[in-house]
C-alpha cells in the first residue's frame, strides 16, 4: 500500500437509501481507482415530493493509495 493517498469527493444517487446511493458512487469510483482504502460519508440529503422520499443523495470522500 501506498503511503500517500488521494482523495476525492463524489455524489451517489439512489432511489432506494442513501447506503445504495452511497454504494452506486464507490462502485464507480471502483471501476476506475486502484487501491481504495475507505470512505467517509460527507452528508446525505432527499429529495421530497408530496411528503415522501423521491430520491436519496450520499455525498463521500474516497481515499485510495497513489501509483508510483
Amino acid at each position: 500500500m501506498s503511503e500517500t493517498a488521494k482523495v476525492i469527493k463524489l455524489v451517489g444517487n439512489s432511489t432506494e437509501s442513501w447506503e445504495d446511493a452511497a454504494q452506486s458512487a464507490l462502485e464507480d469510483a471502483d471501476e476506475t481507482l486502484e487501491e481504495i482504502t475507505g470512505i467517509k460519508i460527507e452528508s446525505q440529503t432527499a429529495d421530497v415530493e408530496d411528503g415522501q422520499i423521491e430520491s436519496y443523495t450520499t455525498t463521500i470522500h474516497v481515499s485510495f493509495g497513489l501509483q508510483r
